[in-house]
């Protein structure tokens, strides 16, 4: 009995494994190329898909992805009114796609703003809007096909990777389709005498055999600069710039309160700025209340679809309904508080001013590897408070293996012989705990500042975090003689002029000094009243064409604005060095 207990167990075991196979065979997809600070979560939050979903399609990528590795995406078949992605594969056009997908070049402009001419390349992500069914009808009418997939869906059953000496008949016959349904496919393919190695076409679905009657064809077809210009909305200038803050300013915790009202206070000093020098704003403040509290009484307001741009959320809860409002009327979103939101990834309204997770550690990697190029890394290991920093040490460990980059590591309670061991002779060496929390600077500033004046020939720096700002006054002087660097994506002190000058006008404005934390709100209201508003006055609608030609000095908040795919929003990039000198001089470092 046990044997045929443990047979039938083999089998089903089989079985399931067959199945499961057979379904990864035939599932649809396309394929994305990871760049820079993707992560896993960022790229299945794009898709609306799961992680998993990704991984069972890449075995693997659970522990490990890197850019430039090309992954299978599924296509989401969640929801029939969902778009469809496709990757854009050498020589299609813009208008072959209109063909392909029975929709309209507009359409798809729409769909992807951050789609150009420009960038209208193989590898491309982009987003093919649901079908036009009065298109679909009359497609059907000029070319009757039987067996033809929901053209909301990806035409492609699969994607292939063209091998050497492979040929069209060869492929053609390896999918059981025809060299025309092949072609058909893939247009590009059309007059070449031999396939391009390396290239993917699309292999689409089997279709019974009939009589085609070919499709109408314009006496020309358009270029894709000429589809994507007819496309662009013309310029236009606003003559008063609408703007709304949605908020918690009461009926909430006084603490979140009291940072909402410091962060509108420091708004309404850059809206004053702006009117000084000619700018038209007509500013409007709504409470959003506490967290649970619904935004649909206020969404109804008519002057709310008037607006421009809207400023807000703090909670959670309240940015999928505010950001889903702001897409549906047009309207500009600045996200300011939150960076773990997913909705910028899928919504092209929203600006995101803290930067998701992956891509500041990436920013950071870049940064460091520039500064500190041919140096010896030594990871010193905190006793505690490590959890926070898990995922940037992994990925910068990996990030300086690739580089060839020498690291070795060392316990806190390493001792100063111990340290002098590790140090190189002729490099920077760069001390780098794994740790943020001050428990571990107090433990591990005394052994390194001992280090450096037993061993005054070698270069030594510490390098740290953002968090590190609030524990300066306490360590100033261990920072200047360690020759200390930390990143942050803000940054500000009472040396600056600009830092002076705001702290002494918010002081005059209203009566009191802002609250010791980092950021400072009033700054962060500041900072981003005035670049939204100042680039909407510089290029009106263009503002997002134009926006990396805004060259504003912030008081704290940095800004270097990318949008994260085709037809999503954008994230804020931006991430400074602070060096604290030997020489005693404080810089803010900007590799940009």
């Amino acid at each position: 009995m046990k044997k045929i207990s443990r047979l039938i167990c083999t089998l089903l075991m089989a079985g399931s494994c067959i199945m499961q196979a057979y379904a990864q065979e035939n599932v649809t997809f396309f394929l994305h190329t990871i760049e820079k600070g993707q992560s896993l979560y960022s790229i299945a939050s794009m898709y609306g898909i799961s992680q998993a979903d990704i991984v069972r399609l890449n075995p693997g990528t659970d522990e490990r992805i890197y850019a430039g590795q090309t992954l299978r995406i599924p296509q989401s078949t969640d929801n029939t009114l969902a778009p469809t992605f496709h990757t854009i594969v050498e020589g299609e056009t813009l208008y072959s796609l209109t063909r392909r997908y029975h929709t309209t070049a507009k359409a798809i402009c729409d769909a992807n703003p951050g789609l150009s001419a420009q960038n209208f390349r193989a590898g491309q992500v982009i987003c093919i809007p649901v079908a036009d069914k009065n298109l679909a009808t009359e497609d059907k009418k000029s070319a009757p096909q039987q067996n033809v997939q929901n053209p909301a869906e990806s035409p492609c059953r699969d994607m292939h990777k063209v091998k050497r000496r492979e040929t069209v008949f060869s492929i053609s016959r390896k999918y059981g389709i025809t060299e025309e349904q092949l072609i058909a496919a893939n247009p590009e393919i059309k007059d070449k005498e031999k396939l391009d190695r390396g290239s993917w076409l699309c292999i689409p679905y089997p279709q019974k055999q009939t009589e085609q009657t070919p499709t109408q064809e314009p006496a020309r077809i358009p270029t894709d600069a000429e589809l994507f210009q007819a496309n662009t909305e013309k310029a236009r200038r606003f003559k008063s710039i609408k703007a709304a803050i949605v908020l918690p300013f009461y009926d909430v915790v006084q603490s979140e309160a009291a940072r909402m009202i410091e962060y509108y206070e420091g708004f309404l000093m850059a809206v004053d700025s702006l009117k000084r020098t000619g700018t038209s704003i007509d500013l409007y403040t709504y409470n959003s209340g506490n967290e649970s509290a619904s935004l649909s009484t206020l969404l109804s307001k008519p002057e709310m679809k008037q607006m421009d741009i809207i400023f807000g959320p703090l909670y959670q809860s309240h940015i999928q309904p505010l950001a889903d409002f702001a897409q549906k009327n047009d309207i500009r979103l600045v996200i300011p508080f939150t960076s773990k939101d997913n909705t910028v990834f899928r919504n092209p309204n929203v600006y995101q001013i803290n930067t998701p997770q992956s891509y500041l550690y990436s920013e950071v990697y870049d940064h460091f590897l520039r500064q500190f190029a041919g140096a010896n890394v030594i990871f010193i290991e905190a006793s505690q408070g490590t959890r926070d920093k898990a995922e940037f040490i992994k990925g910068l460990k990996e990030e300086l293996r690739r580089k060839g980059i020498t690291t070795s590591s060392l316990k806190e309670d390493a001792t100063t012989e111990s340290l002098k061991s590790v140090l190189a002779a002729g490099r920077e060496n760069v001390f780098i705990p794994t740790s943020g929390t001050n428990v571990t600077l107090i433990n591990l500033l005394p052994k390194l500042t001992m280090l450096v004046r037993e061993v005054p020939e070698q270069s030594i720096h510490l390098f740290g975090y953002p968090e590190w700002q609030t524990y300066t006054k306490d360590h100033l002087d261990a920072f200047f003689e360690l020759d200390t660097y930390f990143y942050s994506s803000f940054y500000t002190n009472n040396l600056l002029p600009a830092a002076v000058h705001f702290t002494k006008s918010y002081q005059k404005w209203y009566g009191k000094d802002m609250d010791e934390r980092y950021p400072k709100f009033g700054m962060l209201g500041f900072d981003t009243g005035y670049f939204f508003l100042k680039g909407l006055s510089n290029y009106g609608s263009e503002f997002e064409k134009d926006i990396q030609q805004l060259d504003l000095i912030p008081i704290q908040t940095g800004f270097k604005f990318q949008r994260v795919n085709n037809w999503g929003g954008f994230i804020n990039r931006k991430v400074f060095f602070v060096h604290f000198t030997k020489n005693f001089e404080l810089l803010k470092l900007d590799f940009d």
